[in-house]
């Protein structure tokens, strides 16, 4: 079984920066890509972007682009998400996922990290 779990979630002013980790563990966790989702408040789960394990890809959803930056520590499983320049509707829980061997999709999901930008 995987378990992810995010932290670094907080309160930050607008034009700030916070900086989300996620630490997978699982005997045999051997991931595809990781990435983030995000949910406002009322609203569905969106993309915020994902990186492979494997080579340089990473892709962004279009309202982070050039503000937001995920890495990844594969010695230690682990994806970060740098997010500067934080606006108030980047508030949200934001969700740790992987996808794995064997698996279809984003099938794992932390339990998310609250993200509150005040204007």
């Amino acid at each position: 079984q995987v378990q992810l779990v995010e932290s670094g979630g907080g309160l930050v002013p607008s034009g700030g920066s916070l900086r989300l980790s996620c630490e997978a563990s699982g005997r045999t966790f051997s991931p595809v890509a990781m990435g983030w989702f995000r949910q406002h408040l009322g609203k569905e789960r969106e993309f915020v972007g994902y990186i492979r394990w494997a080579g340089h890809d990473i892709s962004y959803a279009d309202d982070v682009k050039g503000r937001f930056t995920i890495s990844r520590h594969k010695v230690k499983n682990m994806i970060y998400l740098q997010m500067d320049n934080l606006k108030p509707e980047d508030t949200a829980v934001y969700f740790c996922v992987a996808n794995v061997r064997g698996a279809q999709g984003w099938a794992y999901w932390g339990t998310g990290a609250q993200v509150t930008v005040s204007s």
